[in-house]
């Protein structure tokens, strides 16, 4: 991910933010600030035909040096490329990006809504750790999230 990727990105990014169904966030932030809250080795596009089809990105869970093998991760599949293995694609590079760094847990909160993503998740080997109950609240509501976490299995 390039900032020759800012404007697809960003806009697929506000696919998922006006679903309501990928994040709690309401509002697409601003190229800088969204690069300076991922890890710049651990954020991907997938391409065909000079198109980005979708997007992943890593971030820090925390700053303690305990957590240093732990990230956080978002994936985003334009609507129109949902169906074909991209986020699948997509996950796959990040293993083998976070397995190289000595990263050994990848987490992400997921709603139980989205039942695709779920799925997604679970075939490449993520488990649900459980359900945080009411846990933010989005357009005055709130919601939960399922944490759902991969373990290195090369990395110990």
């Amino acid at each position: 991910m390039t900032d020759e990727h800012a404007e697809p990105v960003l806009s697929i990014y506000r696919q998922g933010i006006t679903e309501g169904n990928a994040t709690f966030e309401t509002d697409v932030p601003s190229w800088p600030a969204f690069r300076a809250a991922r890890l710049g080795d651990h954020s991907f596009v997938a391409e065909a035909d000079g198109r980005v089809l979708g997007w992943i990105a890593a971030s820090p869970v925390s700053s303690r040096t305990a957590y240093r093998g732990v990230v956080e991760h978002s994936v985003y599949v334009d609507n129109e490329a949902r169906g074909r293995g991209v986020g699948a694609l997509l996950l796959r590079r990040l293993f083998v990006s976070t397995e190289a760094a000595g990263i050994w847990t990848i987490q992400s909160a997921l709603f139980p809504e989205n039942a695709a993503s779920l799925a997604l998740h679970r075939s490449l080997g993520f488990r649900v750790v459980g359900t945080r109950e009411r846990i933010a609240r989005q357009h005055g509501r709130w919601r939960d999230t399922v944490l759902v976490e991969r373990r290195s299995t090369h990395v110990v």
